[in-house]
């Protein structure tokens, strides 16, 4: 559907290092959740790919529909994190020095050990201009990212963006979870790509 539709040039096409976070609040945050909040959660989400199989998500804010990244809501557990979120995001996008910068979605991801998700590309029209930022917050040794036509293995703390729009792909041979922040980040006062008026006016509604 979008691959006549061109990226934002200012993406990487491939790994970009943002440098280390703080991540020590939300950390022992994210070790209190109960499990029973990770299954509610995740059976709630909107982003239910089959490609992410056993990977469960707490999504606190999400796009309004696929097709445009220019609209986003919070999600109900979005009030209760902000305050701890925020700061981290703050701190992996501070290079970019964007005045408006947005977060049209925002969530925690935790893959449990054996886990993958499947090998993929973002292919929805509102993936083609936000930034798509990971921060680790637990990994091991065995956990395996593909992006950008490499393997990584991503310390914890340490913020990257990565190439959505490319052929990628995780698994996590370790004995322990692997759980990332992970969002979405754009300039507001970035001009609108030249497609996208005319791409929502000729595409229906879902």
């Amino acid at each position: 559907m979008s691959a006549g539709l061109a990226a934002n040039p200012r993406k990487t096409t491939g790994v970009r290092k943002l440098g280390p976070v703080d991540i020590a609040a939300l950390l022992e945050a994210l070790l209190a959740i109960p499990e029973t909040v990770w299954i509610a959660e995740n059976a709630g989400k909107p982003n239910r790919f089959e490609v992410l199989d056993a990977t469960r998500h707490i999504v606190f804010r999400f796009v309004d529909t696929p097709r445009d990244w220019r609209s986003s809501h919070d999600r109900a557990a979005w009030p209760e994190w902000r305050d701890l979120l925020e700061p981290v995001m703050a701190q992996a996008v501070r290079d970019y020095g964007y005045t408006r910068g947005v977060f049209p979605r925002v969530m925690l991801a935790k893959m449990p050990p054996g886990g993958v998700i499947h090998p993929h590309i973002d292919g929805n029209p509102a993936a083609k201009w936000p930034h798509k930022i990971h921060v680790p917050l637990s990994t091991n040794p065995g956990v395996v990212s593909f992006f950008g036509g490499e393997e990584h293995n991503f310390p914890v703390g340490g913020a990257v963006e990565v190439n959505n729009l490319g052929p990628h792909w995780v698994r996590n041979d370790g004995e322990t979870d692997r759980a990332h922040l992970i969002f979405e980040y754009y300039d507001a006062d970035q001009p609108d790509p030249d497609w996208l008026e005319p791409f929502l006016r000729s595409s229906p509604a879902r």
